[in-house]
């Protein structure tokens, strides 16, 4: 179904291809690239995006099956790696071509008695790592075990070994990092010594190849939010350009007298007259009450609007007593990385967390 809301996120893919290329100019020529496409695609559009980068990298990354399926139905034909795939999608997964990380026994083997149902030979895997994150993966006391049941299946081709870094963005946190790489590289080695299997290797994330591209770059990288702008640090994000513009309109003016109040819970009783405008983007689209009450501010016409009173399921409204504006205006609520994180501070969060809370109701376009 079409969406029609007319606040509309812009990707702007010429940015896209720059932060490819800035990222992939920190590799060998030989390093792989996965880019990680999940919760569509950062906030974005993952089938979008997939489909301008198809030609540009190895592997796309998402976290579910569902995920997957959506970019092959797309025509998407780049291997895909599912992060955190479930048992009970497995049948999914292999119908349309997806490749699981298995994390666990429960995993490795159920997927194994699939595979033998199904009559499928050499079906593509990755194994997953436990370096340290204590998330998902097999850690150093099973690795033994581990070796022993891939060596009874012979229904895996094992495509790669990774691994997630806890803190690649925080230099603080260096030495414990540089163990997570040597214990990944340690037993990722014996692995494939003693299964004599040469699969890629991928450890290192957006921050993980900006600060230790010469220690693991391995055989593959992986990156989302840097393709987005963001590189965790100011210094390397100045150095992207911004991808996304969160883009409005003004819905109505209202003047509102001294002594009255603005939106819900009388959010705020207005100490003189006040002229606002109200936008079609509200707390449902993203846009967290956090941010009411000049916690943030959208532009329009290249002048600054705090949002006044608190905000709405489904709108804000904003100050705009001082700018010359009609109904019909276009509204940009953010335009770069700055505000963005901004306005993740204000929340209370990161710029991971308002991008992939931008809400699937506001159309995406891709822009060049």
């Amino acid at each position: 179904m079409p969406k029609n809301h007319v606040t509309i996120l812009e990707i702007d893919a010429n940015a896209l291809a720059f932060n490819l290329q800035f990222f992939k100019s920190k590799l060998k020529p030989s390093t792989k690239v996965m880019v990680v496409v999940k919760a569509f695609g950062y906030g974005s559009d993952a089938v979008k995006i997939a489909s301008f980068l198809s030609d540009k990298v190895d592997y796309y990354a998402v976290a579910y099956t569902d995920e997957g399926i959506k970019l092959r139905k797309a025509g998407i034909k780049t291997p895909i790696l599912v992060f955190h795939p479930q048992i009970q999608n497995f049948e999914l997964l292999i119908q349309y071509n997806l490749e699981p990380n298995l994390y666990s026994f429960n995993t490795l083997n159920a997927f194994n008695c699939l595979l033998e149902k199904l009559g499928k030979p050499k079906y593509p895997i990755h194994i997953k790592i436990n370096s340290g994150l204590n998330r998902l993966g097999f850690k150093a006391p099973h690795i033994p075990t581990l070796i022993g049941e891939l060596k009874k299946h012979d229904r895996f081709y094992i495509k790669s070994l990774f691994s997630h870094i806890a803190a690649s963005e925080d230099l603080n946190e260096r030495a414990f990092t540089l163990d997570q790489i040597a214990v990944f590289n340690s037993l990722s080695t014996q692995l494939m010594s003693e299964l004599n299997i040469f699969p890629d290797k991928h450890i290192l994330n957006t921050s993980g190849i900006i600060n230790y591209a010469s220690e693991a770059q391995f055989d593959m990288v992986r990156f989302g939010i840097g393709l987005f702008g963001f590189g965790n640090e100011k210094r390397v994000t100045a150095q992207l350009q911004n991808t996304l513009i969160l883009r409005s309109i003004i819905s109505q003016i209202q003047i509102i007298e001294e002594g009255e109040s603005i939106g819900y819970n009388r959010g705020l009783i207005t100490d003189k007259t006040m002229r606002t405008a109200t936008i079609p983007i509200g707390y449902a689209d993203g846009i967290g009450r956090t941010l009411g009450n000049g916690g943030t501010y959208v532009t329009i016409n290249d002048q600054k609007a705090p949002i006044v009173g608190n905000v709405s399921m489904d709108m804000i409204m904003v100050d705009v007593t001082d700018i010359h504006c009609n109904e019909g205006d276009s509204v940009i609520i953010f335009d770069n990385q700055e505000k963005v994180e901004q306005m993740a501070k204000t929340s209370l969060t990161i710029s991971y967390e308002m991008l992939t809370a931008i809400s699937q109701r506001i159309k995406r376009v891709l822009t060049f």
